[in-house]
């Protein structure tokens, strides 16, 4: 099901999410949503948070394929890297925000097992721009030359 993204200004945008305790249906059910959402959007990536609920939980679609990270932790963050990102909770801005140029995460699936990953260039952009929402941070707290899509 295509939730509503929500959009900036709402409140649980900002909040620090809860880990996720409960890997049930229910979390199933949000992760299949939230993948409907983010392919309805045509965006790269989409968390908890920006269909309204406050939970470590996200979805990256990148040219490396789908992935979902619940209750994912940064393990290291090398090198860096500068350029434009949008945000489907910000519609019609982008930015350019300067981002670590590889990650290296941990995180479970939607089954509880826990997992590692290494993520580099965009993946790596992506992964921190959504790991961010979990903490209430937006994009545009870090980005500079904000502008309008239509400029």
């Amino acid at each position: 099901m295509i939730r509503e993204i929500v959009q900036i200004g709402d409140p649980v945008l900002r909040k620090v999410c809860s880990p996720v305790s409960k890997f049930d249906g229910e979390l199933c059910k949000l992760l299949d949503d939230m993948k409907d959402t983010l392919k309805d959007a045509e965006g790269a990536g989409l968390a908890a948070p920006q269909v309204g609920v406050p939970v470590r939980a996200v979805a990256v679609d990148v040219e490396e394929g789908y992935f979902e990270f619940i209750n994912p932790v940064f393990v290291w963050q090398k090198g860096e890297q500068t350029g434009p990102e949008g945000c489907l909770s910000v519609r019609g801005k982008s930015g350019t925000v300067r981002r670590p140029d590889k990650v290296k995460i941990i995180f479970q699936d939607r089954k509880g097992d826990k997992f590692s990953l290494v993520a580099r260039g965009f993946f790596a952009r992506a992964v921190c721009h959504e790991l961010d929402h979990l903490d209430g941070v937006i994009y545009t707290d870090k980005a500079e030359n904000i502008r309008s899509e239509e400029e």
